[in-house]
């Protein structure tokens, strides 16, 4: 049986539980499809094998991801946060190269709240003198 390691990542409102496994093939499972036919963009894809390649680990797991909330976007920096998340407790020796590329800092920024007596969390509505 391969081993595993488990991460969770999050971005924005999407948070994804991330399994990793060795020895693998490289194959990126995203809700149990495959992460091309998930992401549908390259960019996304992308953004989501990040990790492996700065730790130059391409192919060498098996990624397998439940992820909830968001859009697509958020999502695929979820995958991202938690796949590197995984990456270290596979070997901590990687945490300094992870950590100098961003990937281990769970990004902060979300949507803005809306305010009371505002259309949305910034816009006012038309001011009108007469």
């Amino acid at each position: 049986m391969a081993d595993r390691w488990y991460a969770t990542g999050r971005r924005k409102s999407a948070s994804a539980r991330v399994y990793i496994s060795k020895p693998g093939t490289g194959q990126v499972q995203v809700n149990k499809r495959e992460a091309r036919e998930y992401f549908r963009r390259a960019i996304l894809e992308m953004i989501v094998n990040q990790p492996f390649e700065v730790t130059e680990l391409q192919s060498q797991f098996d990624v397998r991801v439940s992820v909830t909330g968001g859009g697509l976007a958020g999502q695929a920096g979820a995958i991202k946060h938690g796949i590197a998340r995984a990456l270290v407790r596979f070997d901590s020796g990687l945490r300094s190269s992870l950590k100098r590329a961003g990937f281990l800092t769970r990004d902060p920024r979300a949507k803005e709240r809306k305010k009371p007596g505002r259309p949305s969390a910034r816009a006012r509505f038309q001011f009108s003198k007469r």
